[in-house]
């Protein structure tokens, strides 16, 4: 017998799964938007991604490099998806130097301080966009009109508003097409514009067994409802604005997300409420990105609260 006997604690089996494996998922996932979004808007679309990317990389690397000193991690495909989630935040027009600012937010101060990948309290890249948001109000809320005679061009595209600006009231309800929004014929951020191409990234993501549905279902479902109770309607408010992209893709972060089936429903559903109650009464139209980050803080009092029973324990009070 050539081979120690090693004792170790559970689990003993390996699954097969990374980091770097779950997250090549997600970006494949997220390949139908991408080419929705350059449909879209062209050229504007494919260099405000790049440079997320880039940015997110080097700041993650020069962190590491200078000021943690640990080991680096930047292959593992999360600084990459931290850049695309970004880049589909933002509006294609955005000057580059913000978006530069957006990726050093999401990297310098949301996930590296508290350690990196694993550790941070809120997801990255909608802190960056939420950063920007309030940093750049009139940039952030100027969108590019959708298919644009001039969008592979370098001349300035023409802009307009989104659907989410029709719901609210700042224009005429008669500009409203279910089935645009569905395909992504409107305005927006480059990522959030086809509500089909989203979903084809969700069957992926469930196929996969990278996410599960509860966390998706859950928003989806608590928007409609409160969207009905609210006499608005619902179809629209479920395909208008970053609702599909921050359910599937952003509220279901590893991270920042209960990590049981009952905490999962209960932050969804929360989601859902804030969405809608910030859409409805808030200043800016949108209301997921502050939702789900509201949601992320409560995420460690939902994993202490929503444990489940272990076998034989019998719970007192």
């Amino acid at each position: 017998m050539t081979q120690p006997l090693i004792v170790s604690p559970s689990p003993h089996i390996h699954s097969g799964d990374s980091v770097a494996k779950n997250m090549h998922s997600v970006l494949i996932a997220l390949v139908p938007a991408f080419c929705v979004a350059v449909y879209a808007f062209g050229l504007g679309a494919i260099t405000v991604t790049a440079t997320s990317v880039a940015a997110c990389l080097l700041f993650e690397y020069l962190i590491q490099r200078y000021l943690l000193k640990g080991e680096k991690t930047i292959s593992d495909g999360s600084a990459i998806l931290t850049g695309v989630l970004l880049a589909f935040n933002l509006p294609s027009n955005l000057p580059l130097w913000i978006v530069v600012l957006g990726a050093l937010f999401a990297i310098g101060v949301a996930k590296m301080p508290f350690g990196g990948l694993g550790n941070n309290l809120f997801n990255p890249a909608l802190a960056g966009r939420v950063f920007l948001l309030i940093s750049f109000p009139a940039q952030m809320t100027t969108w590019p009109i959708a298919n644009a005679a001039n969008r592979f061009s370098t001349v300035d595209v023409e802009t307009g508003a989104t659907h989410l600006a029709v719901l609210k009231g700042y224009l005429s309800t008669d500009s409203l097409h279910f089935l645009d929004l569905f395909y992504g014929k409107m305005g927006g951020s480059l990522g959030e514009i086809s509500a089909l191409a989203l979903l084809a990234g969700f069957v992926f993501l469930l196929i996969r067994k990278i996410i599960t549905w509860h966390i998706p279902v859950s928003i989806f479902a608590s928007v409609a409802l409160f969207a009905f109770l609210m006499g608005s309607d619902p179809v629209q408010h479920l395909f208008s604005g970053g609702l599909m992209l921050g359910a599937i893709f952003m509220a279901t972060d590893y991270v920042t997300s209960p990590m049981t089936s009952k905490g999962m429903l209960i932050y969804g559903a929360s989601i859902g409420l804030l969405t809608m109650l910030i859409r409805q009464y808030g200043a800016y139209p949108e209301g997921v990105s502050f939702a789900i980050l509201l949601m992320n803080g409560v995420t460690p009092l939902l994993n202490t609260y929503c444990k489940p029973t272990r076998f034989g324990e019998v719970k007192h009070g």
